[in-house]
């Protein structure tokens, strides 16, 4: 299949998590009534994010993967034969906790899940405090409609994440995401971390000739300290935008996306051709000091 029609809900969140789970669902089935196939909901969308501080009372908000979502999730999948990622806190074991994305396929199987590699430690973003990194490595899914690979949020900044699973097969990087500006930050700040986080993922998307979508949570949060900046889009293999969402408002879009599109840039644009990969073993180096 060579297109395909993703769909991005961003949208903003409550503390009732039985209600995100039902917000989220009825966004999904917006999104496949206006013909999504592959539909991705944000980073952690049962919950408000938890991680803007260290409170032990937060654990309770994981649950098992599979489980209750995943569950809900599988049904309505299955019903409208769409793929959908899932990004939800992980209890694995007692005391172990990861922040992961489960993969459904339109027949509503459980694919499997990815478990979040690269977990920050920054004001309002205590994530070390909750989540244990990812053991499971990078993974990608074969599902009905294409083959993609998910990394979430933190994973966006390394191009080593984006490289890996683009070489595993991945016609579609899909990253669910939570990240937002300070209230008391000045605009200028605003737009510059912003075209930062865009400009990384669209770099991926040239890198390896893979469309990119990511898609971020809004609205405010933290009583009014911070303020999730939406902006999902979609980038084409040569980092073109599609699409993108506003920074304000909640929004559900299907993007129809052309995968042959891979083989085209890679053809005319080939970087995957002249990797030198005999000269990349210094990459595993935390930092190369002069002997």
């Amino acid at each position: 299949m060579s297109k395909v029609k993703i769909g991005l809900v961003q949208m903003t969140c409550s503390a009732d998590k039985y209600e995100n789970l039902q917000k989220a669902i009825a966004e999904v089935k917006k999104a496949a009534a206006s013909g999504a196939q592959i539909i991705c909901l944000q980073e952690l969308f049962t919950s408000l994010y938890f991680c803007d501080v260290e409170d032990y009372e937060n654990f309770k908000l994981a649950e098992t993967i599979p489980g209750p979502s995943t569950d809900a999730l599988q049904k309505v999948a299955g019903e409208l034969n769409v793929v959908i990622i899932a990004s939800l806190f992980e209890k694995r074991a007692q005391g172990l906790y990861h922040n992961t994305t489960a993969v459904i396929d339109a027949d509503g199987s459980y694919l499997g899940k990815y478990r979040k590699m690269h977990i920050p430690d920054d004001p309002a973003y205590y994530e070390k405090f909750y989540f244990t990194p990812g053991d499971l490595g990078y993974k990608i899914w074969k599902t009905k409609y294409a083959t993609f690979g998910v990394l979430i949020c933190w994973d966006q900044w390394y191009p080593e994440a984006a490289r890996i699973t683009s070489l595993m097969g991945a016609e579609i990087l899909f990253y669910p995401t939570a990240i937002g500006w300070a209230t008391s930050q000045d605009a200028e700040t605003n737009t510059e971390q912003y075209n930062a986080w865009q400009t990384i993922q669209r770099s991926h998307a040239v890198a390896n000739g893979v469309h990119v979508v990511s898609v971020n949570r809004v609205g405010l949060e933290q009583n009014g300290a911070m303020k999730f900046w939406g902006g999902s889009f979609v980038s084409n293999p040569f980092g073109t935008v599609l699409y993108q969402a506003s920074h304000d408002n909640e929004e559900n879009k299907v993007i129809e996306i052309d995968l042959s599109k891979t083989d085209r840039y890679r053809t005319h644009w080939p970087f995957m051709r002249d990797r030198r990969i005999d000269s990349y073993q210094p990459i595993t180096k935390r930092f190369i000091d002069e002997e």
